[in-house]
């Protein structure tokens, strides 16, 4: 482990003083500002709801470090179906609720750092314990995030996404 956890940023040559570990998405893909007043929509940090027809909640993809105790990590919105997204909901704060079975969805949040698309990636979404995201588990296809989410990525990788979000997406962190 350096002493220096930051990097030198091959785009804009500035030393940033901290890899982020770390990024969300604030809403899902379809989500669109002029629903926030509507009485069928609802968008909160960790749950939303659109049209009183879509449904989803936000957890994280974790991706291990290679050679490291770190884990990487996308915050993300996954739709769940109506009846998945209520049970959900009912035991969210349950104690035990870790012991839910997964819940199947579809991915939708952009990671634009990837390609092919990261919408509709099938997902199983795992429910932990109160106080923690959900862990959403892609299906193990070929798709690069897939395929980093099962054999991890290095801290050069990270280094790689921190670049291209700082110069070009406006995802945000945290």
């Amino acid at each position: 482990m350096t002493s220096d956890l930051g990097f030198t940023c091959t785009c804009c040559g500035s030393h940033h003083g901290e890899l982020p570990m770390n990024y969300s998405a604030a809403a899902p893909y379809v989500w669109d500002p002029s629903f926030a007043d509507a009485p069928d929509c609802l968008l909160s940090s960790d749950q939303c709801v659109i049209k009183a027809q879509h449904y989803f909640v936000r957890g994280l993809i974790e991706i291990p470090v290679i050679g490291s105790e770190e884990v990487f990590s996308w915050g993300v919105w996954v739709s769940l179906s109506r009846e998945n997204f209520s049970r959900a909901a009912d035991l969210w704060d349950t104690p035990g609720r870790e012991s839910e079975k997964p819940y199947f969805g579809w991915l939708t949040t952009e990671l634009p750092i990837y390609s092919p698309s990261t919408i509709n990636l099938k997902t199983n979404v795992h429910t932990r314990p109160i106080g923690e995201r959900p862990l959403v588990e892609l299906e193990p296809t070929e798709h690069p995030l897939a395929v980093e989410q099962r054999t991890g990525i290095t801290r050069d990788r990270i280094r790689e996404i921190a670049e291209a979000l700082l110069h070009g997406t406006g995802h945000e962190s945290g």
